[in-house]
């Protein structure tokens, strides 16, 4: 097994996530940071099809020359669960090679979130992933994040989130 509390760096200054062969390989990384995402634009276009998916349509988020006159933020920002929604994403870019006898993700909910700071149009953000508790639950695993949106250039993050998600065993997969 790889050395999995220090795994080696990526390309885009993040945490390659190492592979796990087992629950107990998983459960001896509890505390450890276990990824760091590449950065990801959220642009006004992204903005703009959030928006549209949601309904929500609020002037703040989808009216440049509004935003930029009245809000106080110097144009528009993001949907602060458009920022949330990131971590969707995120988790589906290491948890398929963390857990290879593990097959479907499920987003089970949120214990806690706080949106500490506007994700301005055309701001970059990551997700940092701190694997904080991990147990067995019927057919499969389910691990606490403490799942931190960082906002390029800013020592305050956008998000912070204490996140659950279940990963189900692959049929005849090890446990």
């Amino acid at each position: 097994m790889n050395d999995l509390r220090n795994p080696p760096a990526q390309d885009h200054d993040g945490l390659q996530a190492p592979v796990c062969q087992s629950v107990d390989d998983l459960q001896a990384l509890t505390g450890s940071a276990l990824y760091l995402s590449p950065w990801v634009e959220v642009d006004q276009t992204r903005i703009d099809r959030f928006a549209e998916a949601t309904g929500d349509f609020q002037w703040v988020h989808v009216n440049p020359a509004r935003a930029a006159q009245e809000s106080g933020f110097g144009g528009t920002i993001a949907h602060g669960f458009l920022t949330l929604s990131l971590l969707g994403k995120h988790y589906e870019d290491f948890m398929p090679g963390l857990l290879p006898f593990c097959d479907l993700g499920i987003n089970y909910g949120l214990n806690r979130v706080r949106f500490m700071q506007p994700v301005r149009a055309g701001s970059r953000v990551r997700s940092r992933f701190v694997l904080a508790e991990v147990s067995l639950v019927a057919g499969g695993v389910q691990m606490l994040f403490n799942a931190t949106v960082e906002l390029e250039g800013e020592s305050k993050p956008a998000c912070v989130a204490e996140s659950v998600v279940r990963r189900m065993f692959k049929q005849g997969g090890a446990r």
